[in-house]
């Protein structure tokens, strides 16, 4: 009787254990819209869950626009999802105050981080290691470049193999030229920027004139006054109460490219686009009547950049069970280990060396274009105040663009209300 006592007792974590593990693990996992990368990923889930009965997971999709501020929210309310993505330079701020979980290597099929980090290309985890942890895996990286339609060219007269521009400048008189309006509502634009993404595609503006946003030594806001002026001038020659060619009251130039409608020339965006507009016009996709060319600059730039380039990484609630943490980097691993399949069906960059050393990688089109602005460029400026800085830019522009607001007061509106936020802070 006392042998089968000691037996049971023996037994009795075993089967514990075993109860817990079949314990049904629910995840819930938020990101942007993307039809492309819907149809595979909620492919990977089912598969996922096969592989794994005890873990069910709920992909939540919301608009890319809003996905900063319903994380936030859903943070502040103690009720975020339990992996997430989003940009780089939003992603900061829930490092830096502890609101995400450092990676789970031995989760993630790695014995460590160095091992981790060697399959990847050099840089991609140092915007997402701090203290020695890295607290991200790459989704995607990405730039951006300038999309043109040859047939709107050819329809104003222009030649888009030479009539391109190279510049800030060229763009607003090509735009001219390419424009068409009733009244003073614009029908057909030339181009129009990239609202409201303005850490990655504006500030490189004030880069190539010498300016910056912050000093080297972060305490103070805005370095070369005449650069931001000189980029504030452009957006108000650019808009409304200047040549009217574009504002961020139209819908998004890249939203509307893809349908070759005669009501678009030229929008902002990344490699991804072209998974879009396979989906969204098949006959524009195959028709060669488009192309992608390199990011402007000023012509007195004094250094030459390009749009900044950023990341979305896969993140983990840190505020959820370590259980859930676990379960969620293993099925963040598996969606992942896809990289062929994300660029070929969504044209998304998982910068993983068996993928970049993949001879066929750089036969894609205008792969070349991408890679080339990548080494001009820089990753998106980052701060643990990074998103309530960019908010203020949009403020400074749209008040210039909508609101014909002198660009040296709009210039010191910002300064201020970006040195608040850093007085505040040190």
């Amino acid at each position: 009787m006392k042998r089968a006592f000691i037996l049971l007792f023996a037994v009795l974590p075993l089967v514990f254990a075993s109860v817990v593990s079949a314990q049904t693990i629910e995840l819930t996992y938020w990101t942007h819209t993307d039809d492309n990368r819907t149809a595979i990923e909620n492919r990977y889930i089912e598969e996922f869950q096969k592989l794994y009965p005890n873990v069910v997971i709920k992909r939540v999709v919301n608009e890319a626009a809003k996905m900063g501020d319903l994380v936030l929210t859903a943070f502040s309310a103690q009720n975020a999802p339990d992996i997430f993505n989003l940009p780089i330079e939003q992603e900061y701020g829930y490092m830096i105050h502890g609101r995400v979980a450092p990676v789970d290597y031995e989760a993630v099929g790695y014995a460590n981080a160095e091992e981790l980090i060697a399959d990847y290309l050099p840089g991609t985890f140092d915007p997402v290691t701090m203290d020695g942890e890295i607290y991200g895996l790459p989704l995607e990286l990405t730039n951006w470049a300038i999309y043109i339609n040859d047939r709107v060219f050819r329809d104003a007269g222009l030649d888009p193999d030479v009539d391109y521009p190279k510049t800030w400048e060229e763009m607003i008189e090509i735009s001219e030229k390419l424009v068409i309006r009733e009244g003073d509502i614009i029908v057909r634009r030339g181009f129009d920027f990239r609202y409201p993404y303005y850490l990655v595609a504006m500030l490189p503006m004030v880069e190539q004139l010498g300016g910056a946003l912050l000093s080297e030594d972060g305490t103070t806001a805005i370095v070369n006054d005449e650069a931001w002026i000189q980029v504030l001038e452009w957006f108000r020659e650019f808009g409304p109460h200047g040549r009217n060619l574009g504002s961020p009251t139209y819908t998004s130039a890249r939203k509307v490219w893809d349908f070759d409608n005669n009501d678009i020339a030229m929008c902002l965006s990344g490699f991804y686009q072209q998974g879009r507009l396979r989906i969204d016009n098949e006959e524009f996709f195959e028709s060669g009547e488009w192309r992608v060319i390199p990011y402007p600059v000023f012509e007195n730039a004094v250094q030459d950049v390009a749009c900044a380039y950023y990341g979305h990484y896969m993140m983990v609630n840190a505020q959820t069970s370590s259980e859930k943490q676990y379960w969620a980097w293993k099925f963040i691993a598996y969606m992942l280990d896809h990289p062929w399949e994300y660029l070929e069906t969504v044209n998304i960059i998982q910068p993983r060396n068996d993928l970049l050393n993949d001879p066929r990688f750089m036969e894609l089109p205008y792969m070349d274009v991408f890679m080339n602005d990548m080494e001009r460029g820089h990753i998106v400026f980052m701060h643990e105040n990074g998103y309530q800085f960019e908010r203020f830019i949009k403020e400074a522009v749209e008040s210039v663009m909508l609101e014909n607001m002198d660009s040296r007061e709009a210039l010191d509106i910002l300064r201020e209300r970006i040195q608040e936020v850093l007085d505040d802070q040190y």
